[in-house]
Formats: C-alpha cells, sequence, structure tokens
C-alpha cells in the first residue's frame, strides 16, 4: 500500500505564493514520478508540473515561470512553490505518484497512487 497526503493549501491574495507538500508513505520500494495535478469545479483535471527521476522537471505552460517542483527522494515528497499566484490558479491541487510497490516477498509492482487533494483559493 502507498498512500499520499497533501499540505499547504489554503487562501491567498493574487500576486502572493503557497508551498505545497506531498507526503509519501507505505511499501514503497521506488517512486519514479511524482506530479501535481489540479482541477476546478466543472473542469478538466490538468498536469501542472511532474518531476521523473533523473530528468528535468515539466510544467504547464500557464504556471511556467511562476510555478517550481521539487523534489526530496530521501523522504519520498514532492514539493510545489507557487509564486505570482492568479485567480485562475483557484483549484483543488492533487498528488500524484508512479511508484513500484513492494509486495509478498520480493515482488513488486508499479502503481498510480492519488492523494486527497488540497483546496487553494486566490482572491482577487
Amino acid at each position: 500500500q502507498v498512500q499520499l497526503v497533501e499540505s499547504g493549501g489554503g487562501l491567498v491574495q493574487a500576486g502572493g505564493s503557497l508551498r505545497l507538500s506531498c507526503l509519501a508513505s507505505g511499501s514503497i520500494f521506488s517512486i519514479n514520478t511524482m506530479g501535481w495535478y489540479r482541477q476546478a469545479p466543472g473542469k478538466q483535471r490538468e498536469l501542472v508540473a511532474v518531476i521523473t527521476s533523473g530528468s528535468s522537471p515539466n510544467y504547464a505552460d500557464s504556471v511556467k515561470g511562476r510555478f517550481t517542483i521539487s523534489r526530496d527522494n530521501a523522504e519520498n515528497t514532492a514539493y510545489l512553490q507557487m509564486n505570482s499566484l492568479k485567480p485562475e490558479d483557484t483549484a483543488v491541487y492533487y498528488c500524484n505518484a508512479d511508484a513500484v510497490a513492494t509486495m509478498i516477498g520480493l515482488d513488486v509492482k508499479l502503481v498510480e497512487v492519488w492523494g486527497q487533494g488540497t483546496l487553494v483559493t486566490v482572491s482577487p
């Protein structure tokens, strides 16, 4: 079992900053990819940022230059630093991980896990 817990959401004025955290726990052998997605009511879920082991991070065009994703491999934690926030950034932000989970004995399997989400509200 692998679980993700997000934190750091809240209410902020336009132009402000927030830092989101995503902690992975459970029977983890390794985490290949961690990413952040967001979804506003009635809208499609979209990729915000993703970071893969051995690769540089990727960002949605709408957040490029404002958001920064980082990862602490030792603690299985991902962060999303959000600067210069805009009202259109308002959404529930979800952490996602592609991980290799340990099973019985030395067996492993690739799993995709989602967190519960944390609400980010940016006021005008």
